[in-house]
């Protein structure tokens, strides 16, 4: 596919905030988008060029969208599986389906990593109480269960730090009876995470390490620089590059890994789509990530992922959107909200970035 010109259309399935960010980078390099959502007056339709409201697996709509388009991407990793694919038949879409799949499913998500060697925590699919006791006992009494699909910012998840039987009575009951995967716990030092693209020809890039807190499963705030090794910063590049080229990927992918004391990294998720713990690269980069996602879906030169500023992003998560007078009159501070107008507990409102020069 050769480079999209100017004034050409991008498709974009999904309304939140990522894909207003997506929507803000296709304007600045003069395409159109259009979003598939079946909110109205979501967050992206507010400066993008269409909405189609409907739902994302409407066939009339996904075929709508891509003959209107002329590539589509997606801003969630949850579109239907179904829909993708219906997109794929138009030879429109990246990231491809296989990533969709692959980190749809965190028990496919694992043994795919593993499979192209790469380390993550142990794991087991879990179907009953019965094998739920059993995996618990495999790891020491401890380990984290998750529903296969679906789940995100802590949901879906129950922690066991010293169960007994008594623990897991009904525990799977009270996930919805669904798929699950037990993950054992993993004595990390700290978490990171590291944003890579990957263009139509191959070529790969990737932005610095990000050191990521999170609070109730809910990321607060990247760190960039990590406090990690030179060593390590290069074996998480090349992690997600080996990810980028084992799914033939186009796009930008997250990829979350716990960092070891002794410098061992072992990947936690995936992310198929543009990711929370890289806005940081809109104030701290000349490029940021939505704007690499775009050009390389576009198959445009990918650019540099040089860093000109040390910084630190914190989301703005339900009131905290309450201090953005305060976070507006801070200097050297970029302050990022996502047009949402109810602010409720655990809801990401926007963000705000810290620079320090380098």
């Amino acid at each position: 596919m050769s480079a999209l010109p100017a004034g050409s259309t991008i498709g974009i399935v999904g309304g939140g905030q990522l894909g207003r960010m997506l929507a803000m980078a296709a304007a600045r390099l003069s395409y159109k988008t259009i979003i598939l959502e079946p909110a109205e007056d979501c967050p992206a339709a507010q400066v993008a060029n269409r909405q189609i409201v409907a739902a994302y697996d409407d066939p009339a709509a996904l075929d709508e969208l891509a003959q209107a388009s002329d590539v589509v991407t997606y801003e969630f990793e949850n579109v239907p599986l179904p829909a993708g694919e219906r997109l794929v038949a138009h030879g429109l879409l990246f990231p491809p389906a296989r990533a969709l799949e692959v980190a749809q499913d965190r028990l496919t998500e694992k043994q795919f990593l593993n499979g192209i060697g790469i380390e993550t925590a142990d794991f087991v699919a879990v179907d009953d109480d019965a094998g739920l006791g059993a995996a618990i006992q495999q790891f020491g009494g401890r380990g984290i269960l998750k529903t296969r699909r679906l789940g995100y910012d802590g949901k879906g998840q129950r922690v066991f730090r010293d169960a007994r039987d008594a623990d897991t009575a009904g525990a799977c009951a009270e996930m919805g009876s669904v798929p699950l995967i037990l993950e054992a716990l993993v004595p990390f030092e700290r978490e990171i995470s590291v944003i890579a693209g990957r263009g139509q020809d191959g070529t790969i890039v990737a932005f610095d390490p990000a050191e990521n807190i999170h609070r109730e499963g809910i990321l607060r705030t990247s760190t960039v620089p990590a406090h990690v090794s030179t060593e390590v910063v290069e074996t998480a590049k090349a992690v997600a590059g080996r990810i980028l080229e084992a799914l033939d990927y186009v796009g930008v992918i997250g990829v979350e890994f716990f960092a070891l004391a002794d410098g061992t990294l072992k990947v936690n998720e995936i992310a198929p789509r543009v990711h929370n713990s890289g806005h940081w690269t809109e104030a701290a980069c000349v490029l940021s990530q939505f704007e690499l996602h775009i050009r390389a879906i576009a198959g445009q030169a990918l650019g540099s992922t040089a860093r000109h500023s040390d910084c630190l992003m914190e989301n703005l998560i339900g009131d905290d959107v309450l201090r953005v007078p305060d976070l507006l009159a801070e200097p050297d501070t970029l302050v990022h909200l996502y047009g949402k107008t109810e602010s409720r507990p655990g809801r990401k409102m926007g963000h705000a970035t810290r620079l320090k020069r380098n």
